[in-house]
């Protein structure tokens, strides 16, 4: 599936055409997720000590923060490679928990300028959606804490479909909406991935600091400040 979203500009570059809808990831794009994973991430380990499941100090900060835009099972090999798979779904459970508990007690953050940035997105006729590899009740449970749930048509999460990859994710999301066009907006190499991988456009968020900057790497455009979507809407063609 290709929608031909990119075409030659004048002086050899690329002009980007305008979608009929933007996608985005949530952790590291929409949502600041150290505000809300580390405390809930250092909780889950004193629980695993409480319940005999982990023995010996919190793995490092750095492990989970580097998996993020994994899935939950890849990111528990890199966090705990050496536990049993019994331990890892206890720790899914945990950390869904915790997140939660999080959420509603407040004090998360999205990146600045989200809110009125969608706002205006939708205003000028773009669809919103959300394709994330998160779990489906913490993907719902930021949307509705942040008040963000209107301006989406759809939230879409790799727990909630079952699917492997963020490339089935959003094909599923293409097909389910009759979207031929889209923005994959996102931080991670999956993103990039799921949107070349079904012939999109890729917008790269260079800002969340998660990942290396080569993770970017066949991106149509990155940006650095969540806002910059709006120019970079109104200018395509």
């Amino acid at each position: 599936m290709t929608n031909g979203a990119l075409e030659p500009a004048a002086g050899g570059g690329a002009r980007l055409k305008k979608p009929e809808a933007i996608v985005f990831d949530m952790d590291g794009t929409l949502f600041q997720t150290e505000s809300l994973l580390l405390p809930a991430y250092h909780k889950m380990f004193d629980i695993l000590r409480e319940e005999g499941l982990h023995s010996g100090p919190t793995p490092p900060e750095e492990l989970i923060l580097g998996s993020l835009g994994q899935l939950l099972a890849q990111i528990w090999k890199n966090v705990m490679p050496g536990a049993d798979e019994s331990v890892h779904r206890r720790a899914d459970d945990l950390l869904l928990q915790l997140e939660i508990e999080g959420l509603e007690a407040g004090g998360t953050l999205l990146y600045p300028g989200v809110p009125e940035t969608l706002a205006a997105l939708r205003a000028r006729g773009v669809r919103l959606f959300v394709a994330s590899n998160g779990l489906q009740d913490y993907i719902h449970s930021i949307t509705v804490v942040h008040k963000l749930g209107d301006l989406f048509e759809g939230l879409y999460s790799a727990g909630g479909q079952g699917t492997a990859t963020k490339t089935d994710l959003l094909r599923i999301l293409l097909d389910n909406h009759g979207v031929k066009s889209a923005w994959m907006v996102g931080d991670r190499s999956s993103d990039v991935e799921a949107g070349k991988g079904n012939g999109q456009t890729v917008i790269g968020c260079a800002y969340a600091g998660f990942g290396k900057q080569e993770e970017l790497k066949g991106s149509d455009r990155i940006i650095t400040n969540f806002n910059e979507l709006i120019a970079l809407y109104d200018e395509a063609e």
